[in-house]
């Protein structure tokens, strides 16, 4: 038998062989395990130069492994052993096993009647096949989370009006429309939303951008809003698409950076076609790019758009998707922004109010090929515990998801082409992506919203939908996912244009529900049943010297089962916010240590707070229980 071992390059190490073999890995009680093409991917320290350390090695038999491995061996094979022994203190991991998990579709039971409106006019502008997003978010402070969808309008003149909607949680599974007279029943071609206290009121607001002008809406307290878009001094009518608020200079109130995705307009429309003779949905190459926007909160209700003086100006960047994550873990929030057909942006704060582009460097600006993708949604976060943030990117069918492993030394390797997560997205088109913990184990899984933009590819792509399936991957540990989609109810069988896509807890049981938009199509409402047989707890922030939101701050959840870590951010996805309260799945632990980092440096610790509660972490108050 032989193992193979995923490294720089290839190393086979013998089980039989007397320093490392069948005798000593099974002696130190571990039983490393294959990968399903007979390779241990090895995560975590790549960037050792040779030899072992006991900070990297903490068991002392994998430590002897190690020495012994490396005096055997050159460098670049010593370390692979090493690694080997690291893989197997990460199959330690006592993951919790699988529970039967549902997702039902209970849009119509919840109250739920919203149909977009892609403003399909028969002259298949660019615009009609992108929109639109979705978001959960707490609009009343009721502790409940409400609901918003975004919407298009008709290009034709004389037209339907329609608008955005906004419903109400009734806190006993249903929702009830309350957008008319809410101040959000604004006619326009919306396409995302991003949601933040940006005055630190302690009231959600909210963005849309919208294909004529995003807009700015203040919440006023009862269930209203105010455009102030203009008094705001923001200015964006670039085709925006994803959002999100993040507090980049460390001042107290939260910024706000818009993809903006090409030079477009109904009057400049071009024709496309996929057999040369009838129209089609044009792709991004044949228009022009167009820069972003980041707004400086400047206090007092005002911003300013500094995108070019931060350094985030490129004006050939195509934007459809943005997640704020620390990839460098400086304390600084960084940007890694997802470019349709253009390479995708990994900008990093300086921590003096300016970005540098590291894209190229960093491996994450181009697929495995060499060529920018299509991408579409991106979202952030740690799924192998390394206590690193790595990058989840939706992309154009034949080309799959992006999964990328930060290295922690500057570098992401993608992971999804080894992985099932590849396979089985190769042939979708990803829009709304994220990281949530399903079945609350501990261990962040993948979603991803799927739906083409041409209603007719299947006639030159006879394996491509328009109409396509969700994905749900169950993160396995050890790099591993398993595609569930199949596994999760029928809800995960029915086909849809989706695009946006979100998830919060919105009837308080616990696990993670998930909310999808459609383009053209309905709203679709999938309530979680049975991730809460594991144990969870769910951590919300409220800042005093920090932004109200918390946005930027690191929780941090130690219990039995392990160590776990999130972000408070806005935006991720595609278009779409999810809530911003942070669930930590705990297996089937009762208690865990929680620790909060805020953006102001200040930190707070919370010993033995008890699993399956909701709690309030208050900069300068301290942990309370949420009802």
């Amino acid at each position: 038998m032989r193992v193979r071992i995923s490294w720089r390059r290839p190393f086979n190490l013998h089980p039989g062989d007397s320093s490392v073999g069948q005798a000593i890995l099974p002696a130190a009680g571990f039983q490393p395990a294959l990968s399903e093409h007979g390779r241990i991917l090895v995560p975590g320290k790549r960037r050792l130069k040779g030899g072992c350390s006991h900070d990297w090695l903490p068991h002392k038999t994998l430590w002897d492994i190690c020495e012994r491995a490396s005096r055997r061996a050159p460098a670049p094979q010593g370390i692979a052993i090493a690694a080997l022994a690291f893989a197997a203190v990460i199959l330690m991991a006592d993951q919790a096993p699988a529970i039967n998990v549902q997702f039902t579709d209970v849009t119509a039971q919840a109250g739920i009647h919203f149909t977009h409106n892609a403003g399909r006019s028969g002259h298949k502008y660019l615009p009609e096949t992108l929109g639109a997003g979705c978001a959960f978010f707490d609009f009343d402070g009721d502790g409940w989370p409400d609901i918003l969808l975004v919407n298009g309008k008709d290009f034709n003149p004389g037209g339907r009006k329609t608008t955005a909607a906004l419903y109400h949680n009734n806190h006993d599974g249903t929702f009830t429309d309350v957008t008319k007279g809410s101040g959000l029943d604004v006619e326009m071609y919306g396409m995302g939303v991003a949601i933040a206290d940006y005055d630190n009121d302690g009231r959600e607001d909210v963005y849309i951008t919208a294909l004529e002008g995003d807009h700015l809406f203040h919440n006023e307290g009862n269930g209203k809003f105010r455009d102030v878009t203009q008094a705001a001094g923001i200015q964006n009518a670039n085709f925006g698409a994803s959002a999100a608020w993040l507090d980049y200079d460390h001042d107290g109130k939260v910024d706000l950076f818009v993809a903006n995705y090409v030079q477009w307009s109904a009057k400049g429309d071009l024709f496309c076609s996929l057999d040369g003779s009838t129209k089609s949905y044009c792709t991004p190459e044949s228009y022009k790019g167009t820069r972003s926007r980041l707004y400086h909160n400047l206090g007092n209700g005002r911003f300013e758009d500094v995108a070019e003086k931060a350094g985030l100006g490129d004006p050939t960047s195509k934007s459809l998707g943005v997640t704020v994550l620390d990839y460098n873990n400086d304390g600084w929030p960084d940007l890694f922004v997802a470019n349709d057909t253009q390479p995708n942006k990994l900008y990093r704060n300086l921590g003096n109010g300016t970005f540098k582009e590291e894209g190229m460097t960093a491996g994450v600006a181009y697929g495995e090929d060499g060529v920018a993708r299509g991408a579409m949604g991106a979202d952030a976060g740690d799924y192998d515990r390394s206590g690193r943030p790595h990058l989840l990117v939706g992309n154009f069918s034949n080309q799959m998801l992006g999964l990328y492993h930060n290295e922690g030394n500057g570098l992401f390797v993608d992971e999804a082409p080894s992985s099932t997560v590849g396979r089985s997205s190769l042939l979708s088109l990803s829009f709304g992506v994220f990281f949530f913990d399903y079945d609350l184990d501990g261990y962040p899984d993948i979603f991803a919203a799927n739906g083409h933009i041409e209603d007719e590819i299947g006639r030159v792509q006879p394996k491509v939908s328009y109409k396509e399936t969700p994905l749900l991957f169950r993160n396995l540990g050890n790099h591993r996912f398993d595609n569930v989609s199949s596994r999760v109810g029928p809800a995960f069988s029915k086909a849809m244009v989706a695009r946006g896509a979100a998830y919060a807890d919105f009837d308080h049981d616990g696990d993670l529900d998930v909310l999808i938009s459609t383009n053209n199509g309905p709203a679709v409402l999938l309530r979680n049943d049975g991730g809460n047989r594991n144990h969870w707890l769910s951590v919300r922030l409220a800042g005093t010297k920090s932004n109200r939101d918390g946005i930027g701050a690191v929780v941090r959840v130690e219990s039995a089962g392990g160590k776990q870590w999130n972000m408070v951010r806005s935006g991720s996805s595609y278009c779409s916010q999810s809530d911003l309260a942070l669930t930590f799945g705990l297996g089937a632990d009762a208690s865990a240590n929680v620790e909060v980092k805020w953006p102001s440096g200040a930190k707070q610790q919370f010993k033995n707070v008890g699993a399956n509660e909701r709690v309030l972490v208050d900069e300068g108050r301290g942990l309370s229980k949420l009802q």
